[in-house]
């Protein structure tokens, strides 16, 4: 298999494999050079198909381990001019539409416009310059001595004894701005989040937390027996779910000030804040390298003897260190072992490697994060 590293590793590389990719050799090959490029730090992997005849199921695994593993670790992954043969393979296999193929290698080398960072980066700023444009305006904006704005009609807000505006048309403003913000940090906090899979439960848990600051504020005025309510009642709620990534904790906290600080109507400091935070965490992604995980597997034998050999060649074939941790045996037998798995290892892959189609006398393998303490 011939290789083009016309550049240092965190860049491009291009594969050129010759001859037909399936199973029992070339395809294996194939796939565990993909991985290890990613573990390299190679932003982008390139295979020119030309010379390869056909391939077969094990050819297009290779191919779409290294789609998902690119996907997962937020790179590039492109193919270059597959014959017929090859292209109707894929279009069985519903993947023409999936993967990235070009005509050549000078097409794959052309960088593609990422529109999502770009139209991210268009709303962090309208959306941040505007607040803080509004918050010049109206510097006291929300407090009890600001000059009540304009609302839309002609009609103007109605300033209220425990300060702010009493117009809902305002107070709704107030919740939006938080929702944008929530949104806003959310998105770029998930784009620089390329050492884990996408977790939407917590990224609706950050944006709802942005706006239940500002409610909070809303409510509470300056009203000082409010504040003791809303606290008492927030003292009675008892959060199970725990946060493995001490990054998701700083932002749920940096968040909740954002959106108490829109709530008050400092949309000025809301704004900047915004826009600083959304600097920030690309700026401290720079600086941090992709980190193993370590994780705890369970696999179950379809009888009673386990393929400890085979279990072991995939774990050696695919990087993994792993630690036995507990062997049973019964009418099934069970091993248990402790592995620490690299950025690029995808566990539906290796689940799959493991079962091997059924052919390895293995019935179920389960990850789950080994418990602390």
């Amino acid at each position: 298999m011939a290789t083009s590293p016309s550049h240092a590793p965190g860049s491009r590389l291009v594969l050129s494999p010759q001859e037909a990719l399936v199973a029992g050799g070339p395809a294996e090959e194939l796939e565990r050079r993909i991985q290890a490029l990613f573990r390299e730090g190679y932003r982008h992997v390139v295979v020119d198909l030309r010379a390869v005849p056909t391939a077969d199921s094990a050819g297009v695994r290779a191919l779409v381990r290294g789609h998902t593993s690119a996907q997962r670790l937020h790179r590039r992954f492109t193919l270059i001019s597959p014959n017929p043969r090859v292209q109707e393979v894929l279009s069985l296999s519903l993947l023409d539409g999936v993967l990235e193929v070009k005509d050549s290698v000078a097409d794959a080398q052309a960088r593609d416009v990422r529109w999502d960072r770009v139209l991210t980066i268009a709303g962090v700023l309208v959306v941040g310059v505007g607040l803080v444009g509004t918050g010049l305006v109206w510097p006291t904006l929300g407090l009890p001595t600001a000059a009540a704005p304009t609302a839309p009609g002609g009609a103007p807000f109605v300033a209220s004894p425990a300060g702010g505006f009493d117009h809902p048309v305002f107070e709704l403003a107030k919740l939006v701005a938080s929702a944008l913000i929530g949104m806003l940090v959310t998105v770029v906090h998930r784009q620089t989040r390329s050492d884990r899979t996408p977790n939407p439960s917590m990224d609706q848990a950050q944006v709802l937390l942005c706006v239940s600051g500002a409610l909070m504020m809303v409510i509470i005025g300056n009203n000082l027996a409010r504040a003791f309510g809303i606290a008492g009642a927030a003292s009675v709620i008892r959060f199970r779910t725990p946060v493995e990534d001490a990054r998701d904790i700083t932002i749920l906290f940096i968040l909740m000030g954002l959106g108490m600080a829109a709530g008050l109507g400092a949309f000025a400091v809301a704004g900047l804040g915004t826009l600083f935070l959304c600097g920030l965490l690309p700026a401290l992604n720079l600086f941090s390298g992709d980190r193993p995980r370590s994780m705890l597997v369970e696999i179950v034998a379809d009888g009673r003897e386990l393929p400890m050999s085979h279990i072991h060649q995939v774990f050696a074939i695919n990087g993994i260190v792993f630690e036995p941790r507990e062997v049973s045996q019964g009418d099934e037998a069970t091993a248990r072992y402790l592995a620490t798995l690299g950025p690029g290892d995808s566990i539906e892959d290796l689940s799959a490697q493991l079962m091997a189609e059924g052919k390895a006398s293995i019935k179920h393998v389960s990850w789950s994060p080994p418990k602390r303490g």
